[in-house]
């Protein structure tokens, strides 16, 4: 299908400060998650697209990266103040092309300002440093400078927020970007560019294609990107950055993960399992930080069983109808993916405790169509089965036992992926213990999802992480410039 052949609103490309059309590019529907129905059409940018993109943008560069720097995070402050204005707008546009609630996408929507608002602190961010007489008469300093034209790939699970984990950081530091969004979402992105461009960014500086494969390898491959930042599966992260990489460029490629959530027998049930449904089945389980496997610790009949009660009390429907506590899976396809692994646990002896696929439509009117299905629980599951191994991606947990928290933190230090992990507890020496031993990146306790705020990084290791500096905070200036040391000796 082309653009000549469809009334249905076609998403457009923003390039060189322009929106453009893209005749003759393959275009592919967008459906809205709950209720199944065409909402839009995106086209797939080709390798030629990506290469005129980058020659604009590097254009841009050239002028973008002689403004002062107090001057850039102007564009910022602007950008801010509309994002605030618009953020329910942006979360509605969220809810209907993602499908998670309203409220999920309003705070992804907050998260992703805090991004802008510490890009904001860039002149600060950016200072180098100075010693006087570092030898005789002579006098040294580091400065940072930006790279050139860098690029985003980016999931469908927070089309808002982890798009601005990147440019607000580039873009502030001094470098032109190209932002390739999942094919899935393109319309937050598409709104969140449109705001870019009424705050008064600079034509080329900033820059949006929609596509798939071709689109990605191209801009992997292209001699004038600087630099790639990726988030989305592990296997995609590492082929992201061994192509990149042997391209020469800098990448930092975030990926999966299997997060495990250790409950131990002192924990408080109340709170602890507000935070365990939160992390396991908020924003359905598609999020990297979901917490996917709960690790008991000793006696947990109480925490089992209140959890359980909660969960089969989850009202699914509609992200944007009142009171709905998680939305649909993103795409059909995806669902019976989940599906699958729900049926392996079956049939590698898990014992089903709550099973979703009996909630395979919303709680509300009208979303009978969409990609539902319910929260699922298994207990007694074995470390080796599939379901305590993989990334499901879905609002599926898997409940291990263990007698003590030697044999937890084994059992998390034997996982392939270390993103996050939490550790539910009264006692302060388990915590610092657990915290101090795990070889995991980001460690909550008492707190269902570790996500850090926006000047700290995010900091996944093992095979949920490949590069050297993370995604925002401080790691985030030094991956988008590079530092120069500059030695002076006057006469």
């Amino acid at each position: 299908m082309t653009a000549a052949e469809t009334a249905i609103r076609t998403v457009k490309f923003y390039t060189n400060g322009s929106w453009e059309d893209a005749p003759g590019r393959t275009l592919h529907p967008i459906t809205n998650p709950a209720t199944g129905q065409v909402i839009a059409q995106v086209p797939y940018a080709v390798a030629e697209d990506v290469n005129r993109t980058a020659h604009a943008a590097h254009a841009a560069f050239l002028k973008w990266r002689e403004v002062p720097v107090a001057e850039r995070v102007q564009v910022f402050y602007r950008y801010k103040d509309l994002l605030e204005k618009h953020a329910g707008e942006i979360a509605r546009i969220l809810s209907t092309e993602n499908g998670k609630t309203v409220d999920d996408a309003a705070g992804s929507v907050r998260r992703a300002i805090q991004m802008v608002e510490v890009a904001c602190g860039m002149p600060s961010l950016m200072m180098g440093h100075s010693l006087e007489n570092v030898s005789k008469g002579i006098d040294c300093q580091t400065i940072r400078q930006p790279l050139g034209v860098c690029a985003g790939i980016t999931p469908f699970n927070f089309p808002a927020m982890v798009p601005m984990w990147m440019f607000p950081f580039a873009i502030a530091c001094g470098n032109a970007f190209i932002l390739k969004p999942s094919e899935k979402v393109p319309l937050t992105p598409t709104r969140t560019a449109e705001l870019l461009h009424d705050a008064g960014l600079p034509a080329g500086v900033y820059n949006l294609l929609h596509g798939a494969r071709e689109a990605v390898d191209a801009l992997l491959a292209h001699p004038l990107v600087r630099a790639i930042s990726f988030v989305g599966s592990s296997p995609v992260a590492k082929y992201v950055y061994q192509t990149a990489a042997a391209h020469g460029k800098r990448v930092q490629a975030l990926g999966g993960a299997k997060n495990h959530l250790v409950a131990m027998p002192d924990a408080n049930v109340e709170k602890s399992v507000e935070a365990i449904l939160g992390s396991a089945f908020g924003a359905a389980g598609e999020r990297c930080l979901a917490g996917s496997v709960l690790v008991a610790v000793g006696e947990s009949h109480p925490l089992l069983d209140a959890l359980i009660r909660k969960v089969r009390d989850l009202r699914i429907g509609d992200g944007a109808a009142p009171g709905t506590e998680m939305g649909p899976l993103v795409t059909a396809e995806h669902r019976a993916r989940v599906l699958g692994y729900i049926e392996k646990g079956i049939a590698e002896g898990a014992h089903l405790l709550v099973d979703g696929r009996e909630r395979m439509h919303g709680d509300n009117a009208g979303s009978n169509l969409g990609y539902f299905i319910g929260p699922t629980v298994f207990d007694g599951v074995a470390p080796d089965m599939t379901i305590a191994r993989e990334e499901i991606f879905g609002p599926v947990l898997s409940v291990i036992h263990v007698k003590d928290l030697e044999e937890a933190i084994a059992l998390v230090n034997s996982s392939a992926f270390g993103n996050t992990t939490s550790i539910f507890t009264s006692d302060g020496k388990s915590a610092r213990e657990y915290a101090s031993r795990i070889e995991v990146g980001m460690v909550g306790v008492n707190v269902g999802v570790a996500a850090p705020m926006a000047f700290f990084p995010f900091s996944g290791w093992k095979n949920s992480f490949y590069g050297d500096l993370h995604a925002h905070g401080r790691d985030a200036v030094a991956f988008y410039t590079e530092q120069k040391v500059i030695m002076s000796r006057w006469f």
